[in-house]
């Protein structure tokens, strides 16, 4: 089961995200999509929250008021974060996110620290967690289902464009070549290439007489 909200903050509207358990934590941290970016309460125990960038966009285009909606649900989905003032809130790319073996499920570690971000979190703001929850709606996801498709797109997507680059390849090679031939032809009738009659040499109209 995954929890969707909807962020109205910016135009068009941003969907934040995030798994009812562990379980489902644990299989957005493995079928999570590249453009994801994952939110959790730092040091604390929390839910998972993703938004999901757009075509183009990175992670530092995401609006401050995005950023303080998902750093918002996820201390107000964290039994001690949300009791507690002045929390961190790190947020970084899915292909970030590191699971090695040993690890409990829904536990998650990075493979750089540095591109983690911090958001800091004064206090809850029950008007901004009212708003999203109002929009709250739940669905039942099949998250493998929904990353072979991604990916599958994908490649459809390279393949259709490498086989336009390659036409607009060819149709430049021909427009090259036809130039070239068009060139050849000009340099082969230009005037400075010819020869008059009166420039011959050993040629007299009286020989045939």
């Amino acid at each position: 089961m995954v929890y969707y909200f909807i962020s109205e903050v910016v135009q068009p509207p941003i969907t934040l995200f995030m798994g009812a358990d562990k379980f489902e934590n644990e299989d957005l941290i493995r079928w999570g999509w590249p453009e994801d970016v994952w939110f959790h309460v730092d040091k604390y125990s929390s839910a998972h929250v993703y938004l999901r960038l757009r075509h183009g966009q990175t992670i530092d285009d995401i609006p401050s008021t995005v950023l303080e909606d998902a750093a918002q649900l996820v201390k107000a989905n964290s039994i001690e974060g949300n009791k507690t003032n002045d929390v961190d809130v790190v947020y970084t790319m899915w292909s970030n996110l590191k699971k090695t073996q040993g690890m409990e499920v829904g536990q998650v570690g990075f493979h750089k620290d540095k591109d983690v971000r911090k958001i800091r979190v004064a206090k809850r703001i029950n008007a901004i967690i009212n708003r999203l929850t109002k929009t709250k709606r739940s669905e039942e996801v099949n998250f493998r289902a929904e990353r072979e498709e991604r990916d599958r797109n994908e490649r459809e997507d390279k393949k259709k464009l490498l086989k336009e680059q390659k036409k607009l390849e060819k149709m430049e090679e021909k427009r090259c070549k036809e130039e070239a031939e068009i060139r050849s032809y000009t340099s082969l009738f230009n005037s400075s290439n010819m020869t008059l009659n009166t420039e011959m040499s050993g040629y007299d109209s009286d020989d045939f007489m």
